[in-house]
């Protein structure tokens, strides 16, 4: 074991408690129906995973990384609310053993963040302030969060702002849309204090387009926030025939078939309907060949007209 771990802490009696009591039974999660059409979670076979629902999401964890291979959250744009998130601590899955599952010892005196893997701001919603204040306090479980590079999950403002102007711009049945996030992990990524820290992240955004399912994907890799932390070791050099040329805080439109490629999720009903039109026309490129930078969510290539 590394020396330089800190000590496990120490949790007071009436956290560990509420931890180790707090009731999650009556979350629905997901809704596969959610907008009119049957949009499954994204499937990973032959990896052990657990499906836990919360309030508007569900979280898919990958045991052998103990972080999650996707979340899944479907947003109700009209009926968004801004709840503060002050107060609100992270803690554990009673559903789960410690040991299936990445929390604070990871995130313990360094400059990594715990980052949202479904967006806080994007679950705050409900018919409701008790729904929407209920789907708050769930997205700060630690499954629904991966290590992230502080100035990473700070900064990137396009990274986030991506759902918010798919749901003015593109998503149509009451501006639903529904959003599948998760890590990207390879053989390069780095492990740090026994978890392997991803150095990639994807989002899949699937809405209603003139009455059919329409989707798009991104990735974005925050991999030279992480170069200078402590005591991480050192995976081997990237081929650069393989790696994608991203720079930091780089977003990209990638097509969905990329991103199902790399994660080896199930994104089979998903590439049918990319809205990327170089998915299309290029059915067979190679990974990351056609990736497109992303400057502002105006530059999404799309094959229909945003409303205005």
């Amino acid at each position: 074991m590394d020396a330089t771990l800190p000590e496990p802490r120490i949790t007071p009696p009436a956290a560990a408690a509420a931890t180790a009591f707090e009731d999650l039974s009556d979350r629905e999660g997901f809704d596969e129906e959610f907008l009119g059409r049957r949009v499954s979670i994204p499937s990973l076979d032959d990896v052990e995973t657990v499906l836990l629902p919360y309030t508007h999401l569900s979280v898919l964890m990958r045991l052998n990384k103990r972080l999650a291979a996707v979340s899944a959250l479907g947003i109700d744009g009209a009926k968004l609310m801004d709840l503060d998130r002050s107060g609100i601590a992270w803690r554990l899955d009673p559903r789960l053993t410690e040991e299936q599952q990445t929390g604070e010892r990871v995130y313990a005196n360094n400059d990594i963040d715990r980052g949202h893997l479904t967006r806080r701001a994007s679950a705050v919603w409900g018919d409701t302030r008790a729904e929407a204040a209920q789907a708050n306090e769930d997205t700060f479980h630690y499954t629904n969060a991966a290590p992230q590079a502080a100035e990473f999950n700070q900064g990137l403002e396009l990274w986030l702002g991506l759902e918010t102007y798919l749901l003015e711009n593109a998503a149509d049945h009451g501006r639903r849309l529904i959003v599948f996030t998760g890590p990207i992990f390879s053989d390069q990524d780095p492990v740090y204090r026994g978890v392997e820290i991803p150095l990639q992240f994807f989002k899949v955004a699937v809405f209603l387009e003139t009455g059919f399912l329409a989707a798009t994907g991104y990735v974005v890799d925050p991999t030279p926030q992480l170069k200078d932390l402590p005591d991480v070791p050192r995976p081997g050099a990237v081929d650069d025939g393989d790696a994608p040329p991203l720079g930091p805080f780089r977003t990209f439109q990638t097509p969905i078939r990329d991103i199902a490629k790399l994660t080896e999720l199930d994104l089979a009903q998903l590439i049918a309907v990319d809205r990327m039109p170089i998915a299309t026309a290029l059915p067979t490129a190679r990974i990351t060949s056609t990736w497109r930078e992303l400057s502002s969510p105006e530059c999404l290539d799309l094959d229909f007209d945003l409303k205005n």
